[in-house]
Parts: C-alpha cells; structure tokens; sequence
C-alpha cells in the first residue's frame, strides 16, 4: 500500500477522534478480563490479518507452538483489542512491539493480566511472533515481530513464539522506527506508564510518525 501524506492524515485523524469514546471495534468486554469470554481456548490453527497504516501483515498461529499464547492472543484480537493500536517501540532490522490497547481504560485493565510461560518449540527466527514479558509467567497483550533471526539473544530467554509472518515482511520492516525506545520503550525499562495512563493521545502528540494496526481480525479459523 503507497501510504500518501492525505491517506496518513485521514488515518491519524480517524485515531483522534476515537479517543473520546471507546472505538466500536472494541467490545465491552476488554473492561472485564474476567469475563468468560476470554476462557475460550483457540483453534489449533488460525489467522490473524494486521491491517496498518503502511499495509497488510498475515501472521499464522499454530496452538501447539505456544498454547497459552495462542488462547490470549486469539481472545484479544477477536474483541478488538489491538485494534488502533500504535506500533511503538521499534529497533530497526532487530523487532518491531505492539500491544497497549488504545483505550487506556482497556490497557490498564489488562496490564497485569498474566499468563503461563509456554515451552519453546519455534526458534526466534525473523518473522516469528513472541509476547513480551518482565517476569517468568509474565506475559500479558505486549508482542513482537522478530525482524532478523534473534535465535543468538532469544532462545537464551524464555521467549516464546506462538506465531510468524507469511505475508507482510517486506511491511513490518517499514515501520516507522525513528523513535526507537523513547515512545515508550519495553516491559522491562519501565518508561510506559504514560502510554498505559492516555493510550494513544499521548502517542499520537507526541510521536506522530508511528504507525499503527487499524484492525487486526482473525480468519481461517474453526470457531
């Protein structure tokens, strides 16, 4: 997709006027991580359509690669979660990181939203998917995209894979990256609590170049 200067302000008009009110793609339910909804476990196999501002990224998710990551990623992007989220913290030819909801209302109530570490069975090669994560059985609605094969840093840690990218590559290397850690850094540095507090007013003010998920849906599946 050829993002002209028009179509990126149309975009970047469309996220600021969602943040008066909760985005209809958003169900009530993120309100309420303990709502049964979110006790469904996923397809053994599924398929989740990134569309960005800078194009279309297909990722594939197999259940058996990271169980508990499948479930939660599966449950989020069915209600909406990731929807308008920014793509925030990018390291160039390294990862690309997205996962605070846009509502801050929905970020807060999932932050400490934890699951169980899974057991590694894809090496994090580039175009491989993994949650972020602090803490062991850490991991929450924060993942990211290994642009490069990471097998040398990663595989040393408990990140796990619970998806790849068959299509888009070529897109999630054009991510705008000139931020780098100052948009809100990672779990770790502990400098995203404005993110988490004002969702996407406080990016798009103050990092207006990211880019962002407008929708992420999920296809191919069983359920």
């Amino acid at each position: 997709m050829l993002q002209t200067p028009n179509y990126r302000r149309t975009i970047i008009a469309l996220l600021f006027a969602a943040l008066t009110a909760m985005p209809a793609c958003h169900s009530p339910s993120l309100l309420h991580p303990d709502a049964p909804v979110f006790e469904k476990p996923a397809p053994e196999k599924y398929h989740v359509l990134l569309t960005t501002t800078k194009g279309n990224i297909l990722l594939e998710v197999q259940r058996e690669w990271s169980p508990h990551g499948a479930d939660r990623f599966y449950q989020l992007v069915r209600h909406g979660y990731y929807d308008s989220a920014a793509f925030f913290r990018i390291r160039p030819n390294t990862w690309a990181q997205f996962g605070i909801a846009a509502n801050p209302a929905i970020a807060q109530a999932w932050r400490h939203r934890t699951i169980l570490d899974d057991p590694r069975i894809l090496p994090n090669t580039r175009g491989t998917v993994d949650f972020a994560f602090k803490d062991p059985n850490g991991r929450t609605t924060q993942v990211f995209i290994n642009l490069k094969d990471n097998r040398s840093t990663h595989d040393l840690e408990p990140f796990v894979p619970f998806a790849r990218v068959v299509e888009g590559m070529t897109i999630a290397d054009s991510l705008y990256s000139g931020y780098g850690e100052r948009s809100g850094g990672g779990i770790r540095a502990g400098k995203q609590d404005s993110v988490f507090a004002a969702g996407n007013n406080y990016l798009l003010r103050n990092f207006p170049s990211l880019d962002y998920i407008v929708r992420a849906k999920v296809i191919d599946s069983s359920h």
